[in-house]
């Protein structure tokens, strides 16, 4: 495996916390506390394989339809890694978060955008984090923030292309998606950088996500090693 063929930017769905949980008779929070874990343990494998961006989806917008104690328990969660996220910041990881974050409570909100704005010099990873992300939400943002420039007079509809769009979305800071992958045997994107996954590549394993290791890190980029990309060419 040389840096010069693994994927530059992987997107991760961190499936399968609760069926974890629930197979060991556990509460489903207690599934996505080892769930966080892991992610903290695969932005270090990523970075020692040579890939330069993984974009994590942590939070979708229809995961509010979840159960409140569920939904306060990630919550509480995520104020809890803040900690350990400021500290990967000081190893040069720049951190994006993707979705509509000011939807979550006030101070986790206060808390994520200081980190974005603290980090943006940093160059040494990109560390993506989808919350309260959908992306189709993603797509009709972009689509208005194009007509209000249209409707301003900044933009002509011939202007509306898709370079146009790439630039306004979340990603438009981070390398083109190569990669995806799924764990938990489930085979769909779920909503998951659906723009973005045009031409990526998809990975889909069979273990749950707190069970996820480096070893499960390096299959999958030797299975998207192996793969000839032509993106729509012979």
């Amino acid at each position: 495996m040389s840096n010069s063929t693994v994927p530059q930017h992987i997107g991760i769905i961190m499936d399968g916390n609760g069926r974890w949980a629930k197979k060991r008779g556990l509460p489903r929070n207690f599934g996505h506390k080892q769930g966080a874990a892991v992610f903290k343990k695969t932005i270090n494998w990523a970075r020692e394989l040579g890939v330069k961006c993984v974009t994590f989806y942590a939070f979708s917008t229809e995961n509010w339809k979840r159960p409140a104690e569920e939904v306060n328990g990630i919550m509480n969660l995520l104020r809890q890694y803040i900690k350990d996220i400021r500290a990967a910041a000081r190893e040069d990881i720049r951190f994006i978060f993707l979705g509509d974050i000011t939807a979550l409570p006030p101070d986790i909100t206060e808390e994520l955008m200081d980190i974005q704005n603290s980090t943006v010099d940093n160059t040494g990873f990109i560390a993506g984090v989808a919350l309260n992300y959908g992306g189709r939400d993603e797509i009709v943002r972009a689509a208005r923030l194009l007509a209000q420039k249209a409707v301003d007079g900044e933009i002509i509809p011939a202007g509306i292309t898709e370079d146009a769009m790439d630039k306004l979305m979340y990603t438009a800071q981070m390398p083109p998606l190569d990669l995806v992958i799924r764990p938990s045997g489930e085979q769909r994107l779920s909503n998951f950088l659906i723009w973005q996954a045009a031409y990526a590549e998809f990975v889909f394993m069979d273990v749950l996500w707190p069970d996820f290791t480096k070893k499960h890190l390096e299959q999958a980029i030797d299975e998207y090693i192996g793969r000839d990309r032509r993106f729509g060419g012979v």
